[in-house]
């Protein structure tokens, strides 16, 4: 990591395992056709978009889930189901982070919504009951709360104005190649995990 004082590390697929299918295969059980039109990648209903920029509430998000799906389910079935891609946080990842953060300055950028914040939090305290996810990080950037989503300039713009960061002395780190296709038009370094690569498989 020649040259690279700071890190910035996506979350999901890259530091907590995720498994997008499981939320499909859930509503799929609950009796929604066509799932893919609604939960596929990139999400074609906005909605999902402007949840996780804040721009509408959870109850607002559950009813569009609802509406878009026209079926009439319980609001907790609704989140078990959008949930259910959320698994776990290996053990060799949060401790790679600590031995990252000995050497760099590092920050998480997350795409993500109130709703799966509070359950991916509640998964990292029954795992490592004995601190929070966010204490491994210099700052924890979350979508819903910071009003920008990857891989809009914005975000990464704000992250280094914030933090004062210099760009080419910074690294970003996702699963998703258009968010650091979006990091290195931000200035940033981009380092693209593909499928089957994960952090503990790069020399830090």
């Amino acid at each position: 990591m020649e040259g690279i004082k700071n890190i910035i590390f996506d979350l999901g697929g890259v530091i907590m395992n995720i498994d997008v299918k499981r939320t499909q295969k859930a509503f799929t059980e609950m009796g929604v056709k066509n799932i893919n039109d609604y939960f596929g990648h990139g999400f074609a209903a906005s909605f999902f978009k402007d949840h996780e920029s804040g721009k509408i509430s959870d109850e607002v998000f559950i009813q569009k889930i609802k509406e878009a799906v026209k079926l009439d389910i319980p609001d907790d079935q609704v989140i078990a189901a959008w949930n259910a891609l959320l698994l776990d946080f290996p053990a060799e990842r949060i401790e790679l982070l600590e031995e990252i953060r000995k050497k760099y300055r590092i920050f998480l950028f997350s795409n993500t919504n109130a709703i799966h914040r509070d359950r991916f939090m509640e998964i990292y305290r029954n795992s490592y009951p004995s601190g929070e996810l966010d204490d491994h990080f210099e700052h924890a950037y979350y979508s819903h709360i910071m009003g920008h989503r990857k891989p809009d300039k914005s975000g990464f713009e704000l992250i280094i104005r914030e933090n004062h960061l210099d760009p080419a002395q910074t690294l970003f780190v996702d699963d998703a190649f258009i968010n650091v296709a979006g990091a290195i038009e931000s200035g940033l370094k981009g380092l693209y995990l593909p499928p089957g690569m994960t952090m503990n498989d790069i020399r830090w």
